[in-house]
């Protein structure tokens, strides 16, 4: 038996009833970035209630073709929070039986709601403080090792914070350049802010880390969330350089 490909399975899928969407993720839903090892991740969206022969195909995978088949309700509940949410968010709909319902769907997974981003740049924003403090703390102290790693954490808090303040879900890391070149974050310039994150997780450098700590604190109060830097206290004069 032949493998089964990625065309084979979407003209089968489009000639099933039961299909209501066609949804490719993945490297192949970002321009450029598919290689020759990359596969194509799709999902498949049944009408609620309906059954079909495709089942069968459900766990499908193989170096060529990655299925995820679900029923239109948890196709609505996928990433919503959760791992998946950027992926779906900058996905592609390759069949869309609802009149755009699907791509409907896939817009809602890419905007953060007015209260979960201000919830989640909050809980980000105290995630990236710690973070900061201890980096900087442990290289007053003479604990490179522990100051690279925790400028590292740090990093990957402030992306959670700029997106979250922006109300869009952080790419993974694979696509973060893409995602930057593309949609720029308000109020950064996206070359410094990729090289500036790119060198404090290298280093550890203290110095870099507060003149960028500088900058996040203006955005963040600005944002409204200064009370959660202000619950820091005296510890804010170590991330600030003072």
């Amino acid at each position: 038996m032949q493998p089964l490909t990625y065309a084979v399975f979407v003209e089968l899928a489009a000639a099933d009833p039961a299909v209501v969407g066609l949804v490719l993720k993945g490297s192949h839903a970002h321009d450029g970035m598919p290689t020759e090892h990359s596969d194509h991740d799709l999902y498949v969206v049944l009408a609620d209630g309906s059954t079909t022969d495709l089942t069968r195909f459900a766990g499908h995978r193989t170096p060529e073709l990655d299925l995820v088949i679900v029923s239109l309700d948890e196709f609505r509940a996928a990433g919503m929070p959760g791992f998946e949410r950027y992926a779906l968010a900058r996905a592609q709909v390759v069949l869309d039986r609802l009149d755009g319902g699907i791509a409907r769907i896939l817009a809602a997974k890419a905007r953060l709601d007015a209260d979960e981003a201000s919830s989640a740049a909050a809980e980000w924003l105290d995630d990236y403080a710690n973070s900061l403090y201890r980096s900087v703390k442990n290289d007053r102290d003479g604990h490179a090792l522990a100051a690279r790693l925790d400028a590292a954490d740090s990093v990957r808090f402030l992306l959670e914070l700029l997106f979250a303040l922006d109300r869009r879900p952080r790419p993974y890391n694979k696509y973060l350049e893409w995602e930057l070149a593309r949609y720029p974050l308000p109020g950064w310039d996206t070359g410094p802010l990729l090289a500036v994150v790119d060198r404090i997780s290298r280093t550890g450098d203290g110095h870099l880390q507060r003149q960028l700590f500088a900058q996040v604190e203006i955005a963040v109060r600005q944002a409204g969330h200064g009370a959660v830097l202000d619950a820091w206290g005296v510890d804010l004069d170590l991330m600030r350089g003072r």
